[in-house]
């Protein structure tokens, strides 16, 4: 299969998931500017989930730029990637409307819990496809700060500990993602502009 043809792909995907998110968005009842304040924990659940996907969006580019040719394996990874993102907009929408609830925080998490393990999986599939042709760009995906996060024991530390502390303050899962989100925004590879 043509790899152009799947980037397209994941990039139809992507932009409608990201699109949908904002459709769940109540219009306020009056014209009141409390009115928009009211929304404020969707609009705040929306931000994060939206820009956590463009940064996923941008390092997806970044892999399958370094990729040579798109293998069976590596489309069927990227289609599993895809559909856990694709469940982010509902996460997202139950989140936004339970802030301080437990169980829609959890459930957020989970969402995001099995999209980092397909976001790694992938990664490490074009990680290892691009290793029998070129180590050095392999160790460029290998070098990837979230790669590296995500695969780190720390970061697996922090979850446990971010799990527990949401029993008793729910919203932590917000502010937890939010950190996620600026680490992987701030330290995108080095190369990453030069190579598109």
């Amino acid at each position: 299969m043509n790899k152009g043809r799947v980037e397209a792909f994941t990039d139809a995907i992507i932009a409608i998931i990201a699109t949908i998110m904002i459709l769940e968005f109540k219009m306020p009842q009056n014209s009141n500017f409390m009115a928009l304040l009211s929304e404020w924990s969707y609009l705040l659940a929306y931000a994060i989930s939206f820009f956590f996907i463009m940064v996923a969006w941008f390092n997806h580019h970044y892999m399958f730029t370094l990729l040579p040719r798109l293998t069976k394996k590596i489309f069927w990874v990227n289609n599993i990637w895809l559909f856990s993102m694709s469940i982010i907009p509902v996460s997202t929408a139950w989140v936004g409307r339970f802030v301080s609830d437990r169980t829609p925080e959890y459930f957020y998490f989970f969402i995001f819990a099995v999209w980092t393990v397909t976001y790694v999986w992938l990664s490490y599939t074009i990680m290892m496809e691009i290793q029998k042709i070129d180590e050095v760009k392999a160790d460029k995906i290998r070098q990837m700060i979230i790669y590296q996060v995500l695969t780190s024991k720390w970061f697996l530390l922090g979850v446990v500990l971010m799990l527990i502390v949401a029993y008793f303050v729910p919203w932590v899962i917000l502010i937890f993602t939010i950190i996620e989100l600026i680490v992987y925004a701030i330290n995108t590879s080095v190369d990453a502009d030069q190579l598109f």
